[in-house]
């Protein structure tokens, strides 16, 4: 299924900062993404009416099945492409803000042949190797 690529990026940081922290709340995705608190709400009542995410009493976001797989998707693309770009030489800021935009229009097809060039081709970072 196909979603906007802002739809993205925001399970993407929920998924990250649920990695850091034991909740997450529309707070702390305002403040990791640089956007409003009314934005991020708008943002998570159309992820909520869509089922990528639920949100209980306490205002805890989390992902659901499918709000997962999209954010696990995303973010194995961008520490893959942020990694291979700065094997490449790439400064790792801009790698990383290359691959965040790379993330998002790349096809699944040519995602699958970089990461099969780059883990049976190449050495990257471990973390590359773990994704």
């Amino acid at each position: 299924m196909k979603i906007q690529e802002s739809a993205e990026n925001y399970l993407e940081t929920i998924y990250m900062l649920s990695l850091e922290h034991p909740y997450v709340r529309s707070i702390d995705i305002a403040t990791e993404l640089s956007f409003s608190k009314p934005s991020v709400s708008v943002a998570m009542k159309n992820l909520r009416e869509n089922g990528y995410i639920r949100m209980d009493d306490q205002g805890h976001i989390t992902l659901t099945e499918s709000g997962m797989e999209i954010a696990n998707t995303m973010y194995e693309r961008h520490v893959m492409l942020t990694n291979w770009l700065i094997y490449l030489g790439v400064n790792p800021k801009t790698a990383a803000a290359d691959a965040c935009r790379m993330e998002h229009v790349v096809s699944a097809e040519s995602f699958a042949a970089i990461k099969k060039h780059i883990t049976q081709g190449h050495e990257l970072p471990e973390e590359t190797k773990e994704s």
